[in-house]
C-alpha cells in the first residue's frame, strides 16, 4: 500500500450524510471548547497548574511562551490535550516550579492568551488526564431543512455517533500518513520521539477508521456482535461478548456498553470469531503498516466505534444560523459529529484543528 491509497476521508456516515450546508468558524469564536478535567489543583506543591483561555493560538505554542515566561524549559509545561486552534478554548496547562516562586500571572503578556487562574498542585498534568471537552459551536449561513436537521441531531443524541479519529489526526492533507508511510519503511531521517509517536498514532488511527468504515457501512457499529469486544461506557475496561443474548443487547441499546476496533500493535486481537476475521479482512490490504506498528513495539488495545454525545441541545438563532452544545469524551472530535449534520463551507477552517485526542 502506498501513502496515496490511504486517504483518510470519504469515511461512510452512521445517519445518511449531511442534512445540509454551512459555514464553521467564521470567527474564533464560533467554536467554544472547554476541557473537562479529572481534578482540581489541591493547593499545594511544586506544580503550578494554569487555567488558560486561549484565542486562535496553538496548544503547544502556548505552552512554550508559558515556559518562557516562568524562566523554565518547554519540557517542563504540560497540558492533557491539545485544543483547536481556530477557536476559542480553556484548559489547564502545567509547570513545574521546584523551589520556585510563583512568577506573577498577571504580567504575562502572550497573544490570544489569558491567564484566570493559578493554583499549585502536587503532581504534574498528564496527557490525556481530561474526562473529555464540552463544545459550543456556531454554524452561519446554515442552509437545510429545519425539521430534518432537527431529527438528525436528535438521532445522534440517542443512538451516539461513530468513533472515528478526525482528520486533524492525519494532518494537513493527510501529510501525516504519507510520513508514517516512509517511517514504517524505514525510510527518512531519524525522527525525535514526538513527531515518530505523531506518526505511528496517525497509522494506527488510520488503520481503526477502516474497521468502523466497515462496520458502519453494514449497520454493525451500534450492535454487539458474536465475538465482539465491549467496552464499558466511560471506561478503559471491556469483556468479550462471546454470544449476544437479551442483556448485552439491551445494555448497548442503553448506550452502556460499546463495541471496540483494534488500535494495532503486537499481540493477538482481543476479538473471536467472525469479528476477528472481519477486522483482519478490513487491515489485511495494510499488513505492512500493520507489522510496522509491531516492529516499533505498540501493543495491541482496542477503542469503542460508538461515542455517546452529551447535553448535546441546539438553539436557532434566526432562520440560518444554528449553536450546537454537547460534550464528548477525551479522545473524540466534535468534527466527527458536524460531518453528520452538514457539510462545512467557505468558512470551514479544518487545517486549523488540533488533535483533541
Amino acid at each position: 500500500m502506498t501513502a496515496n491509497d490511504a486517504a483518510p476521508t470519504d469515511l461512510p456516515y452512521a445517519f445518511g450524510g449531511p442534512a445540509g450546508t454551512g459555514r464553521l468558524r467564521v470567527e474564533p469564536e464560533d467554536f467554544i471548547v472547554r476541557e473537562l478535567p479529572i481534578c482540581e489543583p489541591d493547593g499545594a506543591g511544586e506544580h503550578v497548574w494554569l487555567w488558560v483561555r486561549k484565542r486562535n493560538a496553538n496548544t503547544d505554542w502556548v505552552a512554550r511562551q508559558l515556559a518562557r515566561f516562568a524562566g523554565v524549559t518547554p519540557r517542563d509545561v504540560s497540558y492533557a490535550g491539545m485544543k483547536d486552534r481556530r477557536a476559542v478554548t480553556e484548559q489547564w496547562f502545567s509547570l513545574q516550579l521546584p523551589g520556585k516562586a510563583d512568577p506573577d500571572w498577571t504580567a504575562a503578556r502572550i497573544e490570544g492568551v489569558e491567564i484566570l487562574r493559578a493554583e499549585r498542585h502536587s503532581r504534574k498534568l498528564k496527557r490525556g488526564a481530561l474526562r473529555g471537552n464540552a463544545f459550543e459551536i456556531r454554524i452561519h449561513a446554515l442552509s437545510g431543512d429545519h425539521a430534518v436537521l432537527e431529527t438528525r441531531l436528535r438521532a445522534i443524541a440517542a443512538h451516539g455517533m461513530p468513533n472515528y479519529f478526525g482528520t486533524q489526526r492525519f494532518g494537513h492533507d493527510g501529510g501525516n500518513l504519507a510520513a508514517a508511510a516512509a517511517m514504517l519503511r524505514g525510510e527518512g531521517p531519524r525522527l525525535d520521539r514526538h513527531v515518530r509517536g505523531l506518526y505511528l498514532s496517525a497509522a494506527r488511527s488510520f488503520l481503526f477508521n477502516q474497521v468502523l468504515a466497515a462496520r458502519v457501512h453494514d449497520g454493525s457499529w451500534e450492535r454487539a456482535l458474536p465475538g465482539d469486544a465491549l467496552q464499558l461506557d466511560g471506561r478503559r475496561a471491556w469483556f468479550i461478548a462471546a454470544a449476544a443474548d437479551t442483556d448485552i443487547e439491551t445494555r448497548v441499546r442503553e448506550l452502556d456498553v460499546h463495541p471496540t476496533g483494534p488500535l494495532w500493535g503486537r499481540g493477538v486481537p482481543a476479538t473471536q470469531g467472525a469479528v476477528r476475521a472481519l477486522e483482519g479482512a478490513c487491515l489485511a490490504p495494510f499488513d505492512d503498516w500493520c507489522a510496522g506498528l509491531e516492529r516499533a513495539g505498540l501493543e495491541q488495545d482496542r477503542r469503542a466505534l460508538r461515542v455517546r454525545v452529551r447535553e448535546l441541545d441546539w438553539a436557532w438563532n434566526g432562520a440560518d444560523e444554528l449553536t450546537l452544545r454537547f460534550s464528548l469524551p477525551a479522545g473524540s472530535y466534535a468534527t466527527v459529529l458536524l460531518r453528520e449534520v452538514i457539510e462545512g463551507m467557505d468558512g470551514d477552517d479544518a487545517n486549523a484543528t488540533e488533535d483533541l485526542a
